[in-house]
């Protein structure tokens, strides 16, 4: 099952990393890296973010996933301003 299969690889990361958190924001973008707000799905960052958590064996972490991810938490911010 990949919720369990993650859950350990979170915990994995947790004991390399020092935390999820400090993981996570290495792979923040700069904001010249973005494309336009609401014009992509994937970023240059978010399929880095992918590559490395397929390669340490999580599953179901493609780079669209992971972008949404990481509107989600605030690493990537491309809502259309109105």
């Amino acid at each position: 099952m990949a919720v369990v299969n993650n859950a350990r690889g979170a915990q994995e990361l947790v004991k390399h990393e020092g935390s999820l958190a400090a993981y996570v924001w290495r792979f923040e973008p700069n904001a010249s890296q973005l494309s336009p707000p609401q014009t992509a799905s994937v970023s240059a960052a978010s399929v880095a973010m992918s590559k490395d958590l397929k390669r340490r064996g999580w599953s179901f972490v493609g780079p669209t996933t992971v972008y949404a991810f990481m509107q989600a938490m605030g690493l990537i911010n491309d809502h259309a301003e109105s």
